[in-house]
């Protein structure tokens, strides 16, 4: 199952391999087109959760068009009991630092498949270096 949550960096690498190749074609003056491919990694992935993963999305957009989502263990997200200043409640672990989830990044999501309990976050850093979240799915726990 957590395997499953790297796919979309299958998706990103695609789209950079695609980048990368317009970029080398064009300095040759050449048309150069490139096409992502399925690489079988996730052939026994169940089909309900694929598309479950496929279409998660918080305020931020679509969870898996920016950045691969992370299952994270219980010990490394919380809830803080507040939600003052339009934070969720929610904090994650990262690189050894706590980070509050903003409540724009928190996936709220009724049709979970019940196989897959865990907590998930979609981190990225920003221009000036610092940690952010795209989306958080709290773990079963929550």
């Amino acid at each position: 199952m957590r395997a499953f949550l790297h796919i979309c960096g299958d998706v990103l690498s695609a789209l950079l391999m695609t980048l990368a190749a317009a970029a080398v074609g064009a300095a040759l003056v050449e048309p150069t087109i490139t096409f992502g491919r399925d690489d079988g990694r996730y052939a026994n992935t169940d089909p309900k959760l694929k598309a479950w993963f496929d279409k998660l999305r918080s305020d931020k957009g679509l969870c898996c068009s920016f950045a691969d989502g992370v299952a994270i263990a219980d010990v490394d997200w919380d809830t803080l009991g507040s939600r003052d200043n339009g934070g969720s409640g929610y904090r994650v672990r990262l690189n050894g630092a706590w980070i509050e989830v903003p409540m724009t990044a928190v996936v709220i999501s009724e049709d979970r498949p019940k196989s897959f309990q865990d907590a998930v976050v979609w981190p990225y850093t920003d221009n000036a270096g610092a940690a952010q979240i795209r989306c958080f799915v709290p773990g079963s726990g929550a």
